[in-house]
């Protein structure tokens, strides 16, 4: 390991390093010394603490200092830390926590990561070893309910979504807006850079636990609610309006042409999973869960594993325009399953759908419809799937 070489990257890449601390007066000493050893460029934010931190800072007057005077939460020290940093002219910004789980010898890592890397636009997550022996059980399940999360409303698979031990692309972070200030901040940053585009990655780093000198400020029930409303609402945010968004982004980019001949029927998924996706988005488009129906296809096409982009096209069937003859039909069907008569024309309904008075017949009908049309259509692309499949093959060879 170069330190000089090292040094002058960070220099040279225009990177900081940010700790944020609070009452971590038996560890902190001990981070600073040894990023020290790495670079000069450190924004320290004291975020109110109440013991000797700020003596052990007034050693350390060479170094950039932020004092907030009443303990706000990580995610607000963080953005404030940002701020400077921005300020001072730094493109990147390596957090490290205060608390000694963190060794200041991965530093280097960080800075080769994206020295190397040919996408700048990237935001890099050391990915600690949950499973040695002395990480908490708490903590190793905590970081894997984050990593599912993360996926869910994001698609990208990490290994460590917990991590404080971080490097931020200023520039990116400084477009985007951010609303928590504790814990949960942490989650927000890093689904919303990616959902802005931002590549998200891991990198392995090293973690030490020792409870003797380590101090945490997590408050299992008020934080991890915090996380859980968080969460929540991101995931509403990703079935109504991040995956659509996405969605109608690279279809734009692509034309129709080409999006359909690439993600939909090019696309190396097999010839099942392909047509369980369409009959998924067929039968949840015919179903009665008007309102519902994007957030619930992405979100069962993620729990069944499908192809989300197939599924959502389907989804569409239900366009406006076609909507008076799918009442019309699950009309006509729930009363031929229900044994009983109603006189509706298919205009009378296009003008004023008074078959919702009837609402079991309708919902009866409009499941069997949707059930109905769904193993039609699935089985026919399934078939369809593989002719396309094979020509793909003969073709090739």
């Amino acid at each position: 390991m170069n330190i000089n070489l090292t040094n002058q990257k960070i220099t040279d890449l225009s990177v900081c390093v940010l700790i944020p601390t609070y009452n971590n007066d038996r560890t902190l000493k001990r981070v600073i010394d040894g990023i020290l050893q790495f670079t000069q460029h450190i924004i320290i934010v004291n975020d109110g603490s109440t013991d000797n931190t700020s003596q052990i800072l007034e050693g350390y007057s060479q170094l950039q200092q932020i004092h907030i005077e009443k303990n706000k939460g990580k995610g607000n020290a963080l953005r404030m830390g940002f701020k400077h940093a921005e300020a001072l002219g730094y493109h990147y910004a390596i957090t490290i926590d205060s608390d000694g789980q963190h060794f200041p010898e991965d530093i280097p890592a960080f800075v080769n990561e994206l020295e190397k890397s040919d996408d700048k636009n990237i935001l890099l997550i050391g990915a600690r070893n949950m499973s040695q022996k002395d990480v908490p059980k708490k903590s190793s399940f905590g970081n894997k309910f984050s990593n599912f999360w993360f996926w869910t409303e994001t698609g990208i698979k990490l290994q460590d979504t917990q991590s404080g031990f971080r490097l931020y692309p200023l520039e990116a972070l400084k477009k985007l807006k951010f609303y928590t200030s504790k814990f949960e901040f942490e989650i927000e940053v890093i689904v919303k850079a990616a959902w802005s585009g931002v590549t998200v990655k891991n990198i392995p780093v090293r973690v030490l636990y020792d409870e003797t000198e380590r101090v945490s400020h997590f408050r299992p029930f008020k934080d991890f609610t915090r996380i859980s409303i968080l969460n929540t609402w991101l995931v509403i945010l990703t079935v109504v309006y991040i995956k659509p968004r996405n969605f109608f982004r690279k279809l734009k980019k692509k034309g129709f042409k080409r999006f359909f001949s690439e993600d939909l029927f090019g696309t190396q998924d097999a010839a099942s999973k392909k047509a369980l996706s369409i009959a998924l988005g067929v039968f949840i488009g015919l179903s009665p869960f008007w309102g519902f129906q994007t957030a619930l296809v992405i979100f069962l096409a993620l729990i069944f594993k499908l192809n989300k982009t197939i599924a959502f096209v389907f989804s569409n069937i239900s366009i406006p325009p076609f909507i008076p003859f799918i009442l019309y039909a699950s009309s006509r069907m729930g009363q031929y399953l229900l044994g009983i008569k109603l006189e509706y024309t298919r205009e009378e309904m296009i003008e004023n759908f008074e078959v919702l008075k009837h609402l079991k017949t309708y919902i009866v009908g409009s499941f069997s419809l949707a059930i109905i049309a769904a193993t039609c259509f699935g089985l026919l692309s399934y078939f369809l799937f593989l002719i396309l499949d094979k020509k793909v093959v003969l073709n090739n060879g």
